[in-house]
C-alpha cells in the first residue's frame, strides 16, 4: 500500500485489540491485491439511544487504480462481528475488481435481433 493504513474511531476508545483486528484483515485484503493505493477505515458507534444496546458501523475507503470502492455495512453489536463482515464484501469487491482488471470475466454482449431484409 502506498498510503499507511488509516484507522480512525468515532465515539469508542481505539483500543490497540481494535487496530489489530482492522490491520489482520487489511494484511489478508493485500493478499488479493498488491495494487491497492489507500484504505482508510472509520470504526464508528453512533449514538448510545438504542434499545438493543451498541450498534457498530464499519466504513472502509480503497482507493485502487481507475477505482474507489466504499463500503458500509449494516450496524451489528458485536464489533469484531462488523469489522469481519464488512472486510469480507472489500475482499468479493476487490476480487470481482481484479478479474475484471485481468480479463478474467467474460464479457457478454447482447446479440442483435436477426434483421428483416428490405425493412
Amino acid at each position: 500500500m502506498r498510503i499507511p493504513l488509516q484507522v480512525t474511531a468515532r465515539n469508542l476508545e481505539m483500543t490497540d485489540a481494535i487496530e489489530a483486528a482492522v490491520r489482520k484483515r487489511v494484511e489478508k485484503l493485500e493478499h488479493f491485491s498488491d495494487c491497492i493505493t489507500s484504505c482508510r477505515v472509520v470504526v464508528e458507534c453512533p449514538h448510545r439511544h438504542h434499545n438493543k444496546g451498541l450498534l457498530y458501523n464499519i466504513h472502509i475507503d480503497l482507493t485502487l487504480p481507475g477505482k474507489e470502492l466504499a463500503i458500509t455495512r449494516e450496524p451489528a453489536e458485536d464489533m469484531y462481528l462488523a469489522i469481519r463482515d464488512a472486510f469480507d464484501v472489500a475482499t468479493r469487491q476487490v476480487q470481482t475488481y481484479m478479474q475484471k482488471r485481468n480479463g478474467q470475466v467474460k464479457n457478454h454482449h447482447r446479440e442483435q435481433p436477426d434483421q428483416v431484409a428490405g425493412f
